[in-house]
């Protein structure tokens, strides 16, 4: 059996992106670097109109789990998919970077695979239009306890908690995970999906040793405007906690220590993923005992990677990036 290093639980997206201008955007009527959850039919209107399509597996702890694959780390990823074109596709993908994608295509067919049509604008903002199918209904019985339970790290998405099923299935395998030996955590994913759970995150935060938010999402947790009250009392709930701060220094708080890591700017092409990737990076460093310090510098070099180039995913040898800067 699989000691797996890393494993994430997350939504099974598909990602299909096409580059517009902000006139294509207004005609569409997309709302500009924001994520609008769609129905199918709109779904269908806006892939008919995307040009230039370019298609890779998304989810954003899917794109992690691969970032961390791509590190050279044994990981898995616990994901739902339909036996469809793009639900095979999906799971063919994942496995040619190096990740088991351990829950088999579903043959039931009540919904079609999930995709987000990523409409990239020239200063490298993304709108994403996204249709979860059939990723929404995880639930306990798609998280094997023999992979959660040997999971050295366990990433969980926060989008999944807006069902009552994906809440039950984080909660598994976050168990699964900490008995095994393991640590787990989460990503708050979206300030909205904060508000809408915020009572139920801040239970599930109890049980985990770190999790990772943008000061949007601290705040909304929290209540408040004041970003260093929300992270001090997250901090006295939780292990280690991560905030990023959109082009500002990254805080780190775990227990009395609170760190910052500078954050060295760069011109976007692309910032789909810049906060998938900033975990992998903070990830790989924590799995292969970094300290604070250097996990967050790790975070902050691959999230500038993958936003110099189309994209959520790594293109360059990230490795070879921490070993410029004498990390690794």
């Amino acid at each position: 059996m699989t000691k797996y290093q890393a494993v994430g639980i997350g939504n099974a997206v598909v990602d299909v992106i096409s580059q517009c201008d902000d006139a294509f955007l207004s005609r569409m009527g997309i709302d500009k670097g924001v994520m609008q959850l769609i129905e199918t039919e709109r779904a269908e209107f806006l892939y008919a109109n995307m040009t230039e399509q370019r298609q890779m597996p998304g989810g954003s702890v899917a794109n992690t789990i691969a970032g961390l694959g791509a590190l050279g780390l044994t990981t898995g990823f616990i994901g739902r998919v339909s036996d469809d074109e793009l639900g095979r596709f999906y799971a063919a993908a994942m496995a040619e970077v190096g990740t088991d994608f351990v829950n088999p295509p579903r043959g039931d067919g009540a919904l079609p695979t999930s995709r987000s049509m990523i409409f990239v604008s020239p200063d490298g903002e993304r709108s994403m239009n996204t249709y979860l199918g059939i990723s929404t209904e995880l639930d306990e019985g798609d998280v094997p306890e023999a992979v959660a339970g040997r999971a050295e790290l366990l990433f969980l998405e926060g989008y999944l908690f807006d069902k009552p099923k994906g809440k039950a299935a984080f909660q598994a395998a976050a168990r699964a995970a900490r008995a095994g030996g393991g640590k787990a955590g989460i990503t708050l994913s979206d300030p909205f999906c904060v508000n809408r759970h915020r009572d139920d995150f801040r239970r599930l935060l109890r049980e985990l040793d770190y999790v990772i938010g943008n000061e949007h999402e601290w705040c909304a947790l929290y209540e408040t405007e004041d970003l260093g009250a929300a992270l001090e009392q997250a901090a006295s709930e939780s292990g280690l906690i991560v905030c990023t701060r959109s082009g500002h220094d990254v805080v780190l708080v775990q227990g009395d220590e609170t760190v910052t890591v500078p954050v060295h700017r760069v011109t976007p092409v692309d910032t789909t993923g810049a906060g998938d990737q900033f975990a992998a990076g903070l990830l790989y460093g924590l799995a292969t005992g970094q300290s604070l310090a250097v996990s967050g510098r790790m975070g902050c070099i691959a999230a500038a990677e993958v936003i110099g180039h189309y994209g959520a995913r790594p293109e360059a040898d990230v490795k070879a990036l921490f070993a410029a800067e004498g990390l690794i």
